[in-house]
Order: C-alpha cells, then sequence, then structure tokens
C-alpha cells in the first residue's frame, strides 16, 4: 500500500503530466524528431580532425596508416552528418518523410565537396593570426590554442551546412563554440578570407553580416543590428553591417544596422558606437574621456602626461 508521501508525488506526477496536453511547442512529446545535440557535437570534433588531420587526435583507433584512418572518418562523418540532416528536414518538414533520407544524402555529399575549399580559408585564417600576433610562437600553438581560429573554423564548417538549407544544425554547431570560446558568430554571416580574431571573448556576428578579406576583430566587437523591435517580421532582411576589406576593429566597437559599411582600409577604435557608414581609408576614435585623480589625501591631481584629444584604447 501506497504511503502518504508516495500517493502525494502521484497527484503532482498527474498535474505534471496534463500540463502537456495543451498543444504548445513546448509540449511535444514525440522523440527522435530532433537532431542530437550530443552527436553533433561529437561531429565537429571529427571534422576539426578532418580538417587538421596531424593536431585533433583519435583517441579511439591507434593509427598505423594515416590515409587509411582518414578514409575510415569520412565515412563515419558522413553516415553521422547524412542521419541528423534527414532527421534535421523530417523536423523542418522542409521536404517530406520519404524524400528526406534522399536529400540529406545529396545535402552531406554537396557539404564534404567543399571540404577543400572550406581548408583553404581556414589555411589563410591561420596564416593571418600568426602574422597578426607576435605573442604566436607557432602556427601549431595557433592551431592548437587560439579560441578566434576554432571558432572561425567551427563557422565556416557550419556556414557550408548554412548554405546548403540545412536546418538547427549550422546553429547547433556554432552555438557549441560560442559556449567553448566566448565568440558568437552566426552561420549565417559571410567572411572573407585571412580573417583574424584575437583574443575573441564577446565578439558577436550577426547572420546578415558580410565581412571582407583581411579583417581583424579583438575581443567584445559587435556587428550587430540597430534594433530587432521588429522581431520575425524583419527575418530575411539585412540587418547587420557590411564590413569591406583590409579593416581593424579594436576592442569594445559596436558596428549596427544593415545600412552600415565600413569602408576598405579603416581602423575602428575601441568603444565606438557606429550605426552610419564610414568611408574607405577612415580612422574612428572617441575623444577622451576625461579621468579624474585623486591621492592618497583625496585631493583632486592632474597626472603628468602629454595632453591628446583623441584615445584609440588599443587594449592588447
Amino acid at each position: 500500500m501506497a504511503g502518504k508521501y508516495e500517493t502525494r508525488i502521484q497527484a503532482l506526477a498527474d498535474i505534471v503530466l496534463a500540463d502537456y496536453g495543451n498543444e504548445r511547442v513546448i509540449d511535444r512529446l514525440e522523440m527522435f524528431t530532433q537532431p542530437d545535440r550530443q552527436i553533433i557535437e561529437e561531429l565537429i570534433g571529427k571534422l576539426l580532425r578532418l580538417v587538421f588531420p596531424g593536431y585533433y587526435r583519435d583517441y579511439v583507433y591507434r593509427i598505423y596508416n594515416p590515409r587509411n584512418n582518414l578514409s575510415a572518418l569520412i565515412e563515419d562523418v558522413a553516415f553521422h552528418l547524412n542521419r541528423q540532416i534527414a532527421i534535421a528536414l523530417r523536423g523542418s518538414e522542409q521536404v517530406s518523410e520519404d524524400d528526406a533520407e534522399t536529400a540529406a544524402e545529396d545535402i552531406t555529399a554537396a557539404f564534404l565537396e567543399k571540404l577543400p575549399e572550406i581548408r583553404d580559408y581556414v589555411e589563410t585564417d591561420l596564416q593571418a593570426a600568426y602574422d597578426g600576433d607576435p605573442a604566436a610562437s607557432s602556427k601549431a600553438e595557433v592551431i592548437i590554442a587560439y579560441p578566434g581560429l576554432y571558432a572561425i573554423t567551427v563557422n565556416r564548417l557550419a556556414h557550408a551546412l548554412y548554405q546548403l538549407n540545412v536546418p538547427l544544425i549550422p546553429r547547433i554547431m556554432t552555438e557549441y563554440a560560442h559556449n567553448k570560446t566566448g565568440i558568437d558568430i552566426h552561420p549565417g554571416a559571410q567572411i572573407g578570407r585571412y580573417f583574424f580574431i584575437d583574443h575573441g571573448t564577446g565578439i558577436v556576428v550577426g547572420e546578415t553580416t558580410e565581412i571582407g578579406d583581411n579583417v581583424k576583430l579583438y575581443q567584445g566587437v559587435t556587428l550587430g543590428a540597430l534594433s530587432t523591435r521588429g522581431g520575425q517580421k524583419l527575418r530575411g532582411k539585412r540587418r547587420h553591417p557590411k564590413i569591406e576589406d583590409n579593416v581593424t576593429i579594436y576592442a569594445g566597437a559596436s558596428i549596427l544596422g544593415g545600412e552600415t559599411v565600413i569602408g576598405h582600409d579603416s581602423v575602428i577604435g575601441s568603444n565606438v558606437f557606429i550605426t552610419h557608414p564610414i568611408a574607405p581609408g577612415t580612422r574612428v576614435s572617441i575623444k577622451s574621456q576625461e579621468l579624474l585623480y585623486r591621492n592618497g589625501q583625496g585631493y583632486v591631481v592632474q597626472p603628468d602626461v602629454p595632453g591628446d584629444d583623441t584615445a584609440w584604447f588599443y587594449v592588447i
């Protein structure tokens, strides 16, 4: 015979179960109708081994013949990615149940065909990081230790799937990288070659952002929308800025809006807030903030520093 507490718990369970009958999105009970986050995260690790075969270790198999090992890895990625894409397609109702498997196979093949091109872009990102950071002792250090290159690489992989109209999976991938690095790049962002993120924590790059070649971002930069009050009415519209070639954007800068274009060869100083186009070759800074200095007795003192009416606040 159930005790008083057990009876109470059963009554509470009945209350919670009854709440699932409201036909809301959160009440969905069907399992295995969405991609598996854990499998996607494991696929990221496998894809990184395909991009950097000598730097990401395989802890499952001993490697006697690297080419054979990579061949098996490609087949493994193809199998699991195909299954997850098919689930994502069925869940989004983009294709019929009968067509999901065939569509997933075609998308998986198209994605794998893009891997050499993705690796070519990543090679330029690696070079940009090494060239741009005097603290980098080697390219191997950049590959193994730099969060910026990690986030960029995952984004380039996710962007390829995004371009192939794969639902949900690209966002799972970039949010996983976001969680690991603090760098939030939407898979829809278009990013050119030789892209360098230094430090990286707090960087946000929105969905419709366009970034040209040889662009460098420092920590805390936001390439965002000017306003999202329109909500879903803004879906598919350009909301984020365009950054042309050879632009450097220093820490804490916010560049917002779909009409905002940062012209090529510009330098954007730290902590600026930009919502309008900037002509090519422009240096943008903010005027020096007023600093108040007090000595040990509480008296205001003036530091002996040469004056300047602008400040770049380079925090490297």
